[in-house]
Parts: structure tokens; C-alpha cells; sequence
């Protein structure tokens, strides 16, 4: 589309509740609630799996290397996905795709507690990743339908809140999971979870994007609002900072399993709980961003903090698996974990909020944008943390630090956050929520 040829500045994102009335509505707090969890689709199909890694090794006779392909299927797919989901979402509104998705994404995860080796378990896992696409990716563009600027800001933290729920209890149930039944049984409960889901957004999650603010175009509609997107530098710059951060907790998720049990012989219980402890961790440092940093601190200040500690924390994994600081044991190494997964807490909600400033009409587009680039670059990731074999947290180290580098490096080069206004102040007199 012509008009997103140069993407708007934060500056100029003001309501206007008489071109886009949705953004005067209030969310209540079971579309809060079923937002949260549409945004936990990606923790609830990748952590609740994650203590079963070293049983699904044994149980198919393949190498550990091949059974994580099976976290990059999926991961891949939901980046893939977002790019299909999201202009659909803003040529035929929110609810129709969400419920086909959600529709094939029951469907894949069934299958997947039948798959009869590895090979099959990462097709199903990447039809799975595909149809999941759509919560993720249409949950930020319905909160971009609803809120702008601080409001934005605060209610990402907010939904970081009610998903971050879901990589603390996921582990947790697939570790007891494992004590009554294999990895099959996972993917049961998964397709459980994800009916229930599917029944409430059936129900409760209203349409938020009104037929006069759809786009009728096809194929290159999108992609021209793609290109106008991507032309925007800052948007380009917040994307890949998120992205790239997004390629250092993805690694953690992908390595953990087997950094914690194989080479420091934690229990599926014990890494269960560990798991979780460090999703608290985000989950707070997400309440404080949204509590008392958002509208105080400019979220370009708050983004190049969580950049900065992500980078000493990944440094400092670094020089514990080389054994540069002597013989650790696995606290030292979970102390620098948390440290990490906590930063995310006040990275990813931020990068989001602020990329998605740069834009109001073809938020899906926008959406799908930033959710491809992080699942892309955090498909990436996954094989690489295991091309040493499951016997060394070093390749988890390095991939965690070059991610957080990288990232730092696309928010300064192009973001330029010296030379750009408060974002935050830009918008916070008629975006309070």
C-alpha cells in the first residue's frame, strides 16, 4: 500500500477514536486472559516438551542434534506462519484466521503423540508451528487495534504477566507428565490446552478490527506494506534487536534440557523447577517495566538497559563453560540464567512496543513482521547450540552472546535512540489506560 511507503513517526501516533474507534475500547479481564494466552502459545508448545528432549533421544534412537530439529520445525513454522496470518488478518479481520489456526493447530499437536520417529515428530512439529502462528501474531495486532503508545507499552508487560505464567507451569507439568506416562502424553495435554483455548476465543474474544480499517488487497497489497515497513529503519532496528534477543533466550530454551541434565545431572523435576524460577524472573522484570519504568523512562533508555545485561549475563555463561573462572557447578550457572531470562523481561515488550509505534494501519503485517524475525532468527539458533554435541554448554554461550551483540548493535546502528524524541512522552497524554 502507498501509504506505507514511509512508515510514521512515533511522534505522530496519536488516537484518533473517530478513524479508529477500537482504540477507545477497554480490554476486560477475560480478553486480557485469553490475549495472555494466545501469546503463551509459543512457551506452551515448547516448554511442556522440554523435559522429555533426552526421553524422545532414547525413545526414537536419534541423535540429540536431530531431536532438537524438532523445537526448530516448530519454531520455524510459527515464523513462517506469521507472515501468511498476518495480512490475512488485516484483509478479513482477527477472529476468522485466529479460529482456523487454531482449528489445524489441535490437529498437528494430536498427531505429533502418534508420530512413529523423528522425522515424522518434525513435519508434525512444523504444521504445528504453522497453524500457531496465528495466536501470536494476531494477539499483538489486536492490542495494537486497542492501545497506542504508554498504554501499548504497559499492557505488553501486562500480557507478559499472563503468559509468563506458561513457561513457569509448562515445565513444571511436563516434568510430572514424565512420571506417569512417556513424551506422548505431553502433546495430549497439549491438545487439551489448546481445545480449551480455542473454545474461549470461540466464545469471549470479540472482532477488533473494523471492516472500514480492513484492506482489500491481495498478495501485493501485503507485500507492499511489508516493503514500507521494512524502509523504516528504526522499525527495521527495533525488529532485529528483538530479534536477535529473541536468538539468545531460544537458545537458552533449546540447550537448557541438556545442559542441565546431561552435563550437570539435574533431575526432569529439578530442571522442571529451575525452569520456572528464571520465568519469574522475567516475569517480574516485565511487571517493573510496566509498572514503574513505562512512561517515567524513555523505552529507548529501558531497551539499551535490558540490552546491556543480557550481554554481561551471556558473557559471563561464557567464561563459566569454558571453565575460564575454574570448576563451576550448575549454581553459578543458573545464577547467570536467571540474570538473563530476567533482562528479557524489559528487552522484548519494549522492542515490540516501540516498532510497533511506527506504524497504526496493517498492524497484522507489522505483527507478522516482528514474530518472523524472531522465530527465524531463533530457528537459527537452535541446531547451533548443539553442534558440540550434548556434553558442553560452550555453543549455548556463544550463540547467547553473539545474539545479544548483534542485537546491540542493530539498536544503536539503526535505531539511532540519541537522536530519537521520547517515545513515550509522545503518546502518554491520550494513551493512559
Amino acid at each position: 500500500m502507498t501509504e506505507h511507503t514511509a512508515a510514521p513517526t512515533p511522534e505522530t501516533e496519536h488516537p484518533s477514536t473517530a478513524r479508529h474507534p477500537a482504540a477507545t475500547r477497554r480490554t476486560g479481564l477475560l480478553v486480557t486472559l485469553v490475549l495472555g494466552g494466545l501469546t503463551a502459545t509459543p512457551p506452551l508448545a515448547m516448554d511442556m516438551y522440554l523435559p522429555s528432549l533426552p526421553e524422545v533421544t532414547r525413545s526414537l534412537h536419534a541423535p540429540a542434534a536431530t531431536v532438537q530439529l524438532t523445537l526448530t520445525a516448530c519454531l520455524a513454522g510459527m515464523a513462517l506462519g506469521q507472515l501468511i496470518v498476518g495480512p490475512m488478518s488485516d484483509r478479513w479481520g482477527r477472529r476468522r484466521p485466529l479460529l482456523a489456526g487454531l482449528a489445524v493447530y489441535l490437529l498437528a499437536t494430536a498427531l505429533c503423540a502418534f508420530a512413529p520417529n523423528v522425522e515424522t515428530l518434525v513435519a508434525f512439529r512444523l504444521l504445528q508451528g504453522l497453524a500457531g502462528a496465528a495466536g501470536i501474531v494476531i494477539a499483538r495486532a489486536v492490542v495494537r487495534d486497542l492501545y497506542d503508545g504508554v498504554a501499548m507499552a504497559r499492557f505488553f508487560s501486562t500480557l507478559m504477566l499472563v503468559s509468563g505464567v506458561a513457561p513457569i507451569v509448562a515445565p513444571l507439568i511436563g516434568g510430572q507428565i514424565l512420571r506417569v506416562t512417556d513424551w506422548r502424553g505431553v502433546f495430549v495435554v497439549l491438545t487439551a490446552v489448546g481445545a480449551l483455548l480455542a473454545a474461549v476465543v470461540w466464545r469471549r474474544l470479540p472482532e477488533t478490527l473494523p471492516p472500514a480499517d480492513r484492506h482489500g488487497g491481495g498478495i501485493g497489497q501485503a507485500t507492499s506494506a511489508m516493503r514500507g515497513l521494512l524502509a523504516d529503519l528504526p522499525f527495521t532496528g527495533y525488529m532485529l534487536a528483538g530479534g536477535f534477543a529473541f536468538a539468545a533466550l531460544f537458545a537458552y530454551i533449546s540447550a537448557s534440557p541438556f545442559v542441565i541434565q546431561e552435563i550437570y545431572g539435574a533431575s526432569p523435576q529439578t530442571f522442571s523447577l529451575l525452569f520456572g524460577v528464571n520465568s519469574v524472573g522475567l516475569m517480574i522484570a516485565g511487571q517493573i517495566n510496566g509498572k514503574v519504568l513505562v512512561g517515567r523512562v524513555s523505552l529507548d533508555k529501558v531497551l539499551a538497559v535490558g540490552l546491556a545485561v543480557i550481554v554481561l549475563a551471556a558473557t559471563a555463561l561464557l567464561l563459566l563453560s569454558t571453565g575460564v573462572l575454574g570448576d563451576t557447578g550448575l549454581l553459578p550457572i543458573a545464577v547467570a540464567l536467571f540474570v538473563l531470562m530476567s533482562a528479557m523481561g524489559i528487552t522484548l515488550p519494549n522492542a515490540q512496543s516501540l516498532a510497533l509505534l511506527r506504524t497504526r494501519h496493517a498492524a497484522g503485517s507489522a505483527s507478522a513482521l516482528l514474530g518472523t524475525s524472531s522465530f527465524l532468527v531463533g530457528a537459527v539458533a537452535s541446531p547451533l547450540v548443539g553442534v558440540a554435541g550434548e556434553h558442553t554448554a560452550v555453543p549455548m554461550a556463544v550463540v547467547q552472546l553473539a545474539g545479544a551483540l548483534v542485537a546491540a548493535a542493530c539498536f544503536v546502528g539503526m535505531c539511532r535512540p540519541w537522536t530519537t524524541r521520547e517515545t513515550t512522552r509522545a503518546g502518554s497524554e491520550g494513551d493512559e489506560s
